[in-house]
């Protein structure tokens, strides 16, 4: 049961993923966002970095109780978010936008498409008109794209 939790959870995490982006993060914490754009931050880190601060609290909470309590669900539950952050971590600012230079010659169709559907998200440079604000489901049109524009 516990493996379950974590896998549902972290599949449920793709939805709140895209709830949080669209309506939080290009909502009223656009000024933490804002940054991740439009490229106006100086130096390496951005003031959307403390997303992983704001997320990475309750997760250690979740964690933290559940582990008081012989390890039940809270802990799981809590799991579950921190891989699918790691996942964020590793897909989003290592492969997408390199801030550490890895995984850069990939030929893995969804792994270009998920590319392609992160760069369509970044052409929008305020909050509004913005689309795919998931992150590890790509709908099917980036995959279309990523393929027109390989036969060309």
């Amino acid at each position: 049961m516990k493996i379950v939790i974590v896998i549902l959870v972290f599949i449920l995490m793709e939805g709140a993923t895209w709830l949080i982006h669209k309506y939080i993060m290009h909502g009223f914490l656009w000024v933490l966002h804002r940054d991740h754009h439009d490229h106006s931050n100086d130096g390496e880190l951005e003031k959307n970095d403390w997303f992983f601060v704001i997320f990475a609290i309750p997760t250690i909470a979740l964690m933290y109780f559940g582990s008081l309590e012989n390890f039940n669900y809270l802990f799981f539950i809590g799991l579950g978010i921190m891989l699918y952050g790691m996942a964020y971590f590793f897909v989003h600012d290592i492969f997408i936008h390199q801030r550490i230079k890895f995984f850069t010659h990939t030929k893995n169709a969804y792994f270009l498409a998920l590319r392609r559907a992160h760069k369509q998200h970044h052409k929008h440079l305020g909050k509004e008109e913005g689309e795919c604000f998931g992150f590890l489901y790509v709908p099917l049109k980036y995959f279309k794209m990523y393929f027109k524009s390989a036969k060309s």
